[in-house]
């Protein structure tokens, strides 16, 4: 599957090859891949072991590792995922085309190939949306409120389906365009307490994402407030039929200020990414 992914890269000159690896008991492999082709390793592990020949083993070749959420992920949302995290990340550019081999963990292999062309796969991810995103936001945390997102949306509080928004980055505009419905929670407490890269802040989330209004969190990570309401509208946002409030909040807020907006689903556990009043993409929550 692996040489198969390359010998398909080389054939439509694709910029890049990402294999999702968990599903694989070691990334040692005998045979030489093309180094002209830039090689991303998918994992929900944050680093993989390598014995250190280049010319064998995938994790000593690759250009980068994209660490994936700790959750359940359908073959289809790992390849969401991985696109949406390397654009924002600068590692693609809008037009690049990807050769993708993933599986089922639980299978134990590579079973599918799916080659994307952002250019033209809007109905997958719209690649020039998440093009910019860095300057509202670092993308360690675009990275860390989408994981977050997920996990939310694939686990629940106390067993029940959680409904959500995170609006993060261009707080100077987007704070004006709120309103708090209840105390603020996160007031008087230290940047550092309150950073959403920190791994003590992830129950704290959990907890407060049971209330109704929104979470408001600048570029570098601090949660500013939670619990607002999103007075912001705009005539030419237009989400598709069947989604309620909260993503029509989600489209007015990022259509007047450059903040992005995570939504997450109740009904359906979905997490939808908006950016500049449009959907940049939706990744599904897998079904059991």
């Amino acid at each position: 599957m692996i040489k198969t992914a390359f010998q398909l890269a080389n054939k439509i000159r694709a910029k890049a090859v990402m294999i999702y690896v968990d599903p694989l008991e070691d990334v040692h492999f005998e045979g030489r891949f093309s180094k002209k082709i830039d090689l991303y390793l998918l994992s929900r592990k944050k680093k993989l072991e390598t014995n250190g020949d280049a010319t064998t083993d995938l994790a000593s070749r690759c250009k980068a590792l994209i660490t994936l959420p700790k959750i359940n992920l359908s073959r289809m949302s790992v390849i969401k995922l991985a696109t949406t995290t390397a654009l924002s990340l600068d590692y693609l550019e809008p037009g690049d085309k990807i050769v993708f081999a993933v599986g089922a963990i639980d299978l134990g292999i590579l079973d599918h190939i799916q080659i994307l062309d952002t250019a033209k796969e809007s109905e997958i991810i719209m690649s020039k949306g998440l093009m910019g995103i860095g300057e509202s936001l670092a993308p360690e945390v675009f990275q860390a409120v989408l994981h977050l997102s997920l996990e939310l949306a694939e686990k629940g509080r106390e067993g029940k389906p959680i409904g959500t928004t995170f609006v993060v980055g261009d707080t100077e505009k987007v704070l004006p365009l709120t309103k708090q419905m209840i105390i603020n929670p996160f007031k008087g407490y230290d940047e550092e307490e309150r950073n959403i890269l920190s791994p003590a802040l992830k129950e704290t989330i959990r907890e407060f994402s049971a209330m109704d209004g929104a979470f408001v969190i600048d570029g570098n990570g601090v949660v500013i407030t939670a619990g607002c309401y999103l007075s912001a509208s705009h005539e030419e946002t237009n989400p598709p039929r069947g989604l309620g409030s909260r993503h029509l909040a989600a489209a007015g807020i990022t259509s007047l200020t450059n903040a992005v907006a995570f939504v997450i689903s109740e009904s359906s556990g979905d997490v939808r990414i908006f950016k500049n009043g449009k959907i940049l993409t939706q990744i599904e929550k897998t079904r059991k």
